[in-house]
């Protein structure tokens, strides 16, 4: 049989592995997708879930047409029939209620796609509602807000120079089962075993002794929540013993004796107590990571997604300034990615917009346009004007991903008009009226816009479709296009002529960064962008206007759509280099250290220092499975098949002060709810913390996910609180939360 290899990236996770696909003649079928060798940024390497690249071609439970909600079960429509119907529904509410009355939703695989990118934008401008949400807020957000009030914008996020340093401190971040985040690194094994045969250090602070961790050279067990705390007792000894040097970024930083007075109270001996570590190892880490030659803190989920998220992240990067490995080789670094989308961050004055609005209900604030998901489900409940009553969903399950998910559940029910874009009836798109299914990442041609703004190393590759798309299927950015014209009235625009006005919006909002901005006007960008109405023409864009790109010709040799295809393993741009003072867009044009928005949530890590060492409850963590990828993948039988999963970790010393046995089934309860899992005793697990993953509970009425449903696991988020929150960003708290263990007989 005659076969065809396509080389293009896995859109799976952040990692951005480079795979090569091998297809029939007739590009209908994926026949094996592996590693891509000659890629010079994974080098070949892959991990378990690229396999759904593939599998997830053939899932029979996979929607390939559009299917309508009726009194007798979801039946399948046609295109024409579904959009015109979604956006009647859309309308319907927004003429009654106005357009507040309508909440839009991103999942966390929308970054990983550049179609969902660049026309969920299409979709905002027809419905400029303020309700809208995203999975940031259970994931990114303390990062992102604490980036963009030091540095000045959201994705001005320095990264780990993990390929250079000589002492690397993570901190709640497995990336051998995650692959990174925040910290595009295909093959990250590879790359810490590196670290440690040339010398280097790696020392992973975690309640659990991670995959990661086990690797490592030291493993600190903090206490959940306790990050924050560890670090700025860190921080503290490098002002008591002198350690402070800035380095090459000293021109550039404001408020380091801001900082010296806020940490006077945070001497190890005050903080030990409440990150259950002794101030003795709070002083020793400080004196290593200051006399390293070069050296890197990072944190990731575990510092995030708990109570004290944005001070976290703030002390990490307290830690990489003030010992100068800010923006050297071997520390924390500035990306500089091909494509940009550093637009879209700062306000129009260089700052990260933060509480323009509030949530209805709760107050909450906004943040880069979105509220948190602890407003999502109450904005949905309370009755009112303003009260949301319909919801547009694309790529997203937050009746498993969301905290008090069973919250979720019953005010999604309620809804007068839903519409999900996705491959399946989930647990939460069983809600909708209307559900219009994307083609599978394999059909479609990417760039990663996103990731690479956090990838360990400069590169660019363009990752073509490797199959047709299957008949009657529709890609996404049509479906949004169409959807958005609708609901403009505009539905005389032809395709072009409305996929002409994206691509005027992305010129617009691109070219004043761009460093042609002064030599190509928005018209000659335009007339330059050639070829058919879809998303690659607005990558091409935005790559010929970026940092490497070709400028329309001004700069031959430079990157354009077309040079990468050309390059089909992918284009080496370099190893990341300083980029201060260029990298920082805020006001006063310096990195500033010590932002009132985060300094003000200081009283309340002290209440929390105060308390913490009294607290004995068990607290509860989530973790990470290097064959899951949040809930989405577990209806692939490669994926699916092995040892159960969805297991309570918890302490030998644990299970026996809660009566619990290996094997044995456990309740689980918080404040807004109870799950039973089954129990797995691992003197891996720091005494007193219990560890239960996200992603699971499939076994809902009208989940219709098969091979999910036969080892559906419990919904970890019906536990956790959505009253908890991270008061900076408003992100929800995922981990370090109390709960009650008892034994379950007799099952």
């Amino acid at each position: 049989m005659t076969t065809t290899t396509v080389h293009r990236t896995c859109t799976i996770c952040e990692a951005t592995c480079g795979i090569s696909v091998e297809v029939d003649a007739g590009r209908r079928a994926a026949l094996r997708v592996v590693g891509d060798r000659d890629d010079p940024f994974s080098a070949g390497h892959v991990c378990p879930k690229v396999h759904a690249m593939g599998a997830l071609l053939d899932d029979p439970d996979r929607l390939r047409t559009p299917v309508r909600r009726t009194e007798r079960g979801f039946e399948p429509i046609g295109w024409d029939e579904a959009l015109e119907f979604a956006a009647r529904g859309l309308a319907r509410v927004r003429d009654a209620h106005g357009v507040d009355a309508i909440a839009l939703y991103r999942g966390n695989p929308t970054v990983h796609d550049a179609q969902s990118i660049l026309y969920w934008n299409a979709l905002q401008r027809a419905l400029p509602t303020r309700n809208q949400f995203s999975a940031g807020s259970l994931d990114t957000w303390p990062r992102f807000v604490q980036a963009g009030l030091m540095y000045g914008g959201f994705l001005n996020t320095p990264v780990p120079d993990v390929d250079r340093t000589d002492y690397f401190l993570m901190l709640g971040a497995n990336p051998l089962a995650s692959h990174g985040s925040l910290m595009t690194a295909p093959g990250m094994r590879r790359r810490l075993d590196a670290l440690r045969a040339r010398g280097g250090t790696l020392v992973v602070v975690d309640p659990r002794r991670s995959e990661t961790a086990a690797r490592a050279d030291e493993h600190v067990a903090v206490r959940p929540g306790g990050d924050a705390a560890l670090v700025l007792g860190m921080v503290h000894c490098l002002f008591e013993e002198g350690l402070v040097d800035l380095g090459r970024a000293a021109p550039w930083v404001r408020g380091v004796d801001d900082v010296r007075a806020l940490v006077a109270r945070h001497a190890p001996e005050a903080v030990s107590g409440a990150c259950g570590v002794p101030a003795a190892d709070i002083r020793r880490l400080a004196r290593a990571f200051a006399a390293a030659p070069s050296a890197v803190a990072y944190g990731r989920m575990g510092t995030c997604v708990q109570s004290f998220g944005t001070l976290a992240s703030w002390a990490i990067d307290l830690l990489n300034v003030l010992t100068g490995n800010l923006d050297r080789p071997g520390g924390a670094m500035f990306p500089e990615p091909a494509v940009s989308l550093a637009f879209a961050g700062p306000g129009k004055d260089g700052t990260p917009p933060y509480g323009r609005w509030q949530s209805r209900v709760g107050g909450r604030d906004e943040i880069q346009g979105e509220l948190p998901m602890a407003a999502f489900a109450e904005e949905m409940e309370a009755p009112g004007d303003g009260q949301v009553r319909a919801l547009v969903i694309i790529a997203g399950n937050p009746v498993v991903s969301a905290p008090n998910a069973r919250r979720i559940d019953r005010a999604l029910a309620g809804l007068e008009h839903m519409v999900a874009f996705d491959y399946y009836l989930n647990e939460t798109t069983r809600h909708a009226h209307v559900v219009l299914p994307p083609t599978p990442p394999l059909a479609n041609d990417t760039y990663d816009l996103a990731l690479l703004h956090f990838a360990v190393r400069n590169v660019a590759k363009w990752s073509p479709a490797a199959i047709e798309p299957e008949d009657g299927t529709r890609p996404v950015w049509r479906s949004l296009l169409d959807l958005a014209k609708q609901l403009l009235g505009a539905g005389a625009l032809t395709t072009e002529q409305a996929d002409d006005l994206v691509l005027r919006q992305v010129a617009e909002q691109a070219l004043p960064r761009s460093r042609f901005r002064d030599v190509l006007s928005v018209d000659e960008v335009l007339a330059g962008a050639g070829g058919e109405a879809g998303p690659r023409r607005a990558i091409d864009v935005l790559l010929r206007i970026g940092p490497y790109g070709d400028g329309f010709g001004r700069e031959p040799g430079g990157l354009s759509v077309e040079r990468l295809e050309e390059s089909v393993h992918g284009v080496d741009l370099g190893a990341l280099a300083p980029r201060l003072p260029g990298a920082i867009q805020t006001p006063s044009g310096a990195i500033e250290l010590a932002p009132e928005r985060i300094v003000r949530d200081l009283p309340r890590l002290d209440r929390f220092l105060a308390d913490a060492a009294r607290d004995d409850r068990v607290l509860l963590i989530g973790r990470r499975d290097v064959r899951s990828m949040n809930s989405w993948l577990h209806n692939l039988p490669s994926l699916a098949k092995g040892s159960e999963r969805c297991t309570l970790l918890v302490h030998p010393d644990d299970a026996a002060r809660h009566g619990l046995a290996q094997g044995g089934l456990a309740r689980v309860e918080g404040r807004v709810g109870a799950v039973v899992a089954r129990v797995e005793v691992d003197d891996a697990m720091r005494p007193g913390v219990a560890s239960l993953p996200h992603g699971w509970g499939h076994d809902l009425p009208g989940v219709e996910l098969a091979v999910a449903r036969r080892r559906p696991g419990v919904n970890a988020n019906a536990v956790v609180d959505d009253a908890l929150v991270d008061v900076p960003s408003g992100t929800s708290v995922l981990n370090g939360i109390p709960v009650a263990l008892s034994p379950v007989p007799g099952l």
